[in-house]
């Protein structure tokens, strides 16, 4: 009777481990995995900033990017005002400066008779 007492408990001891492990992988692909990944956008999102882009700084701050440097940006938040802040401030960007492509003009050929 001991021994039928004993054995039934071996199994009783993985499941606290499992729920551990269960409860870890949730934290993971629920907090963590999107964390990294806003985080990914949004440095991205800073390396490909412009001059002509318009953005807001993280203090809610609307201004034109004017320059850019390694690790700063500077904005002009009215006419003739500059201000720099640093890349990581910038939190979103409002409209992309349109990239200037250059455009073929068609030009028909007039049949000239002389």
């Amino acid at each position: 009777m001991l021994y039928a007492a004993e054995g039934g408990g071996g199994a009783g001891g993985l499941t606290p481990i499992l729920m551990i492990a269960l409860l870890f992988g949730v934290m993971y692909f629920m907090m963590i995995r999107p964390q990294q990944k806003r985080r990914k956008q949004a440095e991205a999102m800073q390396s490909a900033l412009g001059p002509g882009d318009e953005v807001v700084t993280i203090g809610g701050l609307y201004g034109t990017v004017t320059g850019v440097d390694d690790d700063t940006v500077l904005l002009e938040v009215a006419p003739g005002v500059q201000t720099r802040y640093a890349r990581p401030a910038i939190a979103r960007v409002v409209t992309r400066a349109e990239q200037s492509e250059p455009t073929e003009q068609v030009t028909e050929d007039a049949d000239v008779k002389e």
